[in-house]
């Protein structure tokens, strides 16, 4: 099936070889906290800042020990480049607030991800937790909250920067806050200000990290109006040369980030991705190989991004067993991108280019029709994961 797939392709100008290549390198993210539904290890209270997991299904880990491997058997399954996204509240953390974590608590994630060859990227935990109890953290209006948060961001940092330190490519450091309020506030201005200086103390320090800040549009409980808005932080990372993370979620339902990446391209350092599936808003749904995954991953291999890139998955679904929506999740992911691979960018821009609508409609659709399983199942097997699971 391979074979005659790959004389197809080549059919068409695309040499099958050069893309499998091409997508074992490329490193996707898959975030820790889908295997225990964002709960992390402080043995703490409620989930809270704006997120919800649903479902109740058996089998959440109940230690780092347990999520670590839930995360190994899932990647058994998982073909290509794997990164491994923490958040602070993961480490070995009990008792330990989180305006106190050093890389100590870290360290026994930091030698299974050596031993397993894996990078680690990290994000500061701005939600769950008293201190976040009135809605907001780094725009609040008390200082020594603000303070709190601050010094959790700095640890934060210097915690990512002992994951760089040992690991091939530095640890992406994502900024999400929850602030904002439930109905319409009279004054949008000073809690943003708050946030800004808040930010400029955080990342003072040069640290071996990919800074990275992230907006939403609303949450549960903040639904008038969010601090850390699109805007914002578009603002903040062109401003200040740093990442912008985008979500899949974390926009309009009638929006979606395909359409902003070749724009912000343009003007900020790299883009990272929490790539998820909103079902009518952030719902956080595990990613299926929808039209909007493979208009990102087409938007990322044409417009040359992927050196800029950082790509990562953000979904919690306590409904299905944890590890299946991992795999299923990472696997699609990478699907998008050998899709977004085999396709003949260069003959299709020319046509365009030319204004020869026709070809570039006639070839689109018939793209769809290519045998891209078949180049799927060679990859694979040649990565030792089942095809079809």
């Amino acid at each position: 099936m391979y074979k005659l797939a790959q004389e197809q392709y080549a059919q068409i100008g695309i040499d099958t070889e050069s893309v499998l290549k091409s997508l074992d390198a490329i490193p996707v993210s898959m975030h820790c906290w889908q295997g225990d539904d964002v709960k992390g290890f402080e043995g703490g209270g409620e989930l809270s800042g704006g997120i919800q997991s649903t479902g109740n299904h058996p089998g959440a880990a109940q230690s780092a020990d347990e999520l670590r491997a839930m995360i190994e058997k899932a990647i058994s399954s998982i073909p290509g480049k794997t990164r491994i996204n923490l958040h602070a509240i993961y480490g070995d953390v009990k008792g330990v607030d989180r305006n106190q974590i050093e890389p100590k608590h870290f360290s026994a994630w930091m030698d299974w991800a050596r031993d397993k060859k894996l990078g680690l990227d990290f994000n500061p935990t701005m939600f769950s937790h008293p201190k976040a109890a009135d809605g907001m953290t780094l725009s609040h209006p008390d200082k020594a909250i603000r303070d709190f948060w601050i010094e959790h961001g700095k640890r934060s940092r210097i915690i990512a920067e002992c994951f760089s330190k040992q690991q091939e490519g530095d640890a992406v450091v994502n900024m999400w806050i929850p602030d904002g309020f439930k109905d319409c506030p009279v004054d949008t201005l000073s809690p943003r200000m708050r946030l800004e200086a808040s930010l400029d103390e955080i990342y003072s320090e040069k640290r071996q990290v990919t800074d990275c800040v992230e907006s939403k549009l609303f949450g549960i409980g903040v639904e008038s109006y969010t601090v850390g808005s699109h805007e914002f932080y578009m603002g903040y990372s062109i401003k200040n040369k740093m990442a912008l993370c985008l979500d899949s979620g974390h926009f309009h339902p009638t929006e979606v980030i395909s359409a902003k990446l070749s724009a912000v391209s343009l003007f900020v350092p790299r883009i990272c991705l929490h790539v998820s599936r909103p079902v009518r808003w952030d719902s956080d749904h595990v990613i299926a190989l929808d039209d909007e995954l493979t208009a990102i991953a087409k938007e990322i291999i044409r417009c040359g991004l992927l050196s800029k890139m950082d790509i990562g998955l953000d979904y919690f679904d306590g409904s299905i067993d944890r590890i299946s929506a991992w795999t299923v999740g990472m696997r699609n992911m990478r699907k998008a991108l050998l899709i977004a691979l085999l396709e003949p960018f260069q003959t299709l821009k020319d046509a365009e280019h030319s204004f020869d609508f026709t070809k570039r409609l006639v070839m689109s659709e018939e793209l769809k029709a290519m045998p891209w399983g078949a180049v799927w199942a060679e990859y694979c097997s040649r990565s030792g994961v089942p095809a079809i699971m």
